[in-house]
């Protein structure tokens, strides 16, 4: 080693790799500085004892293919004592006094190596997740064709043979439509990838899947694309479902804007959230002005809302959180009233926490109106009862008294013939007599209640029925101090009526009249038309009628009268019997001191 010059041994200590000389014994004879920085200076030792700190030699020394057959040797070892791995170049030489020695040169390769693994590690962890992922994996080339796919994907498109698959076309034989896969390609070439992109692919059988691509463009090392690779998703089940919570969604929504009663939702502070064309017909809002815009406050008052509220927190009108009816009346934006139910119920999330509060409100209008009406007929049909019970009543009492009451009046007159017209016995019989007739006109009005005469029916004008009553009363308005106001339309038109039973229901209203108005008054008599029937109002400045009266004054033996058989109270019973036998209807409504109006309507011809 003596021979090397300075400057040799400089170039050999500048070199990035080891360099050591051995001799035929194994003894390290040089060793440049790399060597000697990773194993020490070991020059004179052995080089086992220097590289692996052992006693033999190395096991991958090649001391007989070097010394023995000249041969140059190449390996690559690991080093645990430095923990590092080499290619190992061995290689004889012939030293100038004519021994010979082994050159060895140790260039590391420990990060190559460990870059190997990890790629090696890498490929089988691709190739593993390539063969083994859920979702379909693919590459394809540029023109259309699948060059490599996964297990995963010819599953999901139905195919067994892979060969097979690889020879399809894309466009033609995977896309349901050719232009689908020239938009996809024109989409990945501009931007270089796509991300959850959303397509339509075919099954063997023809089944349509819809997917979702996530895919990169292959390029070359210059630059120039390949062709694609990437993922695929099947989301056809997801869409299934997406498509059937859409249309339940949309059928749902349907349901509450076409629904004719009032939907309403609102967050606890009362915003209003849901308005449905209900809610707009009913409360007269547009959902545009309200949702997002208004208060459920605003639409009725704060005092309603905090009573709902309140019921729903109690829990007794349907349960915690509930209410399951509440009458409600209030004013529309167009000042109209509205009468209706409401119902309600709060709206909690998973953790029972109030979310918000649905309100349904049900117009009762109509309804309302109806039982109103269906009340008045039951009261009419409960009169007509009424009436036809003490009918049957009086028609027994008449006929039962008739005889008898004949039979005292033949008597009396009879009793008449044998006494004197001077003697005072004779004025007992004329008094006896006239109070029997008086009860025998009781007994006709009786009978005319319970079977009033239909047969003499006629086409009447009540014009001049009113004018031939009128002028009978004439001088008993006058000397009672009442003023008459006629307001009587002309050519009224015809009733089908009993011109008997008609004057005498007006003159039991004008008797009735007199009687109110004891210090005098005005008595008003007006005619009109309205829905083919003729209306006669008759009213009076009397004394009116108690409120607590007005439900009875149709009703037989009712009356506010004490005076001999003017307090019998048959008088307006029979008149509403004639009214309703004539399809009529009469209406009595009063101020109590002040005034009473009669309402008779009858049907024209």
């Amino acid at each position: 080693m003596s021979d090397h010059t300075p400057r040799l041994m400089d170039a050999l200590d500048a070199f990035d790799e080891g360099i050591y000389i051995i001799s035929e014994d194994f003894i390290v004879e040089y060793m440049n500085s790399f060597m000697k920085t990773h194993f020490g200076d070991g020059v004179g030792k052995k080089c086992y004892e220097v590289l692996i700190h052992s006693d033999k030699p190395c096991d991958w020394c090649k001391y007989d293919e070097i010394f023995k057959n000249n041969e140059t040797h190449h390996s690559e070892v690991y080093l645990d004592s430095v923990g590092k791995n080499f290619a190992l170049s061995e290689m004889p030489i012939t030293n100038r006094d004519g021994t010979r020695s082994k050159l060895s040169v140790y260039r590391d390769i420990t990060l190559s190596v460990e870059q190997s693994a990890k790629l090696k590690s890498s490929m089988k962890s691709y190739q593993r997740l390539f063969k083994h992922a859920g979702c379909g994996v693919f590459i394809s080339s540029k023109e259309g064709k699948f060059l490599d796919v996964n297990p995963a994907l010819l599953a999901m498109l139905g195919y067994q043979n892979k060969e097979e698959f690889l020879s399809l076309n894309l466009a033609t034989d995977v896309y349901l439509k050719p232009e689908d896969r020239r938009e996809y390609t024109k989409n990945i070439e501009k931007t270089g990838q796509v991300v959850d992109y959303e397509v339509q692919w075919r099954k063997r059988d023809g089944h349509i899947l819809h997917i979702l691509l996530t895919s990169n463009v292959r390029y070359d090392t210059a630059g120039n694309s390949l062709g694609y690779e990437g993922i695929v998703v099947d989301q056809t089940q997801r869409k299934l479902i997406e498509n059937q919570i859409r249309e339940a969604y949309d059928f749902l929504d349907k349901t509450i804007s076409c629904s004719t009663n009032a939907i309403m939702a609102m967050d606890m502070g009362g915003q209003i959230k849901l308005w449905n064309h209900g809610a707009e017909e009913i409360f007269g809002y547009l959902a545009g002005d309200v949702i997002g815009k208004m208060s459920i406050q605003q639409v009725y008052s704060k005092e309603i809302f905090k009573t709902i509220m309140e019921m729903m927190m109690e829990g007794g009108h349907g349960g915690k959180g509930r209410l399951n009816s509440y009458p409600l009346t209030f004013t529309r934006k167009n000042g109209k009233m509205v009468e209706g139910n409401l119902s309600a119920s709060i709206i909690y999330d998973e953790k029972r926490n109030e979310q918000a509060a649905v309100i349904t409100f049900v117009d009762l209008k109509e309804r309302l109106k109806t039982e109103r009406e269906l009340s008045a007929a039951r009261q009419h049909l409960l009169q007509s009862e009424k009436l036809a019970a003490m009918g049957r009543l009086t028609s027994q009492i008449a006929h039962e008294l008739n005889n008898p009451l004949f039979g005292i009046m033949n008597t009396l007159e009879l009793m008449k013939t044998e006494i004197s017209p001077t003697n005072k016995r004779r004025k007992l019989l004329d008094m006896s007599l006239s109070e029997i007739m008086r009860l025998a006109d009781m007994l006709k009005k009786m009978l005319s209640f319970s079977k009033p005469d239909q047969k003499n029916k006629m086409e009447l004008d009540i014009t001049t029925i009113l004018d031939e009553l009128l002028l009978l009363y004439e001088k008993q308005f006058r000397e009672n101090s009442i003023k008459l106001v006629l307001n009587l339309m002309k050519n009224p038109g015809k009733i089908l009526a009993s011109k008997d039973q008609l004057r005498q229901v007006f003159i039991n209203l004008f008797s009735n009249a007199i009687y109110a108005m004891p210090e005098g008054g005005i008595l008003t008599i007006g005619t009109r038309i309205s829905s083919n029937m003729l209306i006669i109002t008759i009213e009076d400045t009397g004394t009116g009628i108690k409120p607590t009266h007005l439900e009875k004054i149709f009703d037989s033996f009712f009356s506010t009268k004490n005076e001999s058989v003017q307090g019998v109270g048959l008088g307006l019973s029979v008149c509403y019997g004639f009214i309703q036998d004539h399809g009529g209807d009469i209406e009595v409504t009063s101020k109590e001191g002040e005034w009473t109006r009669f309402v008779i309507s009858l049907p024209l011809v």
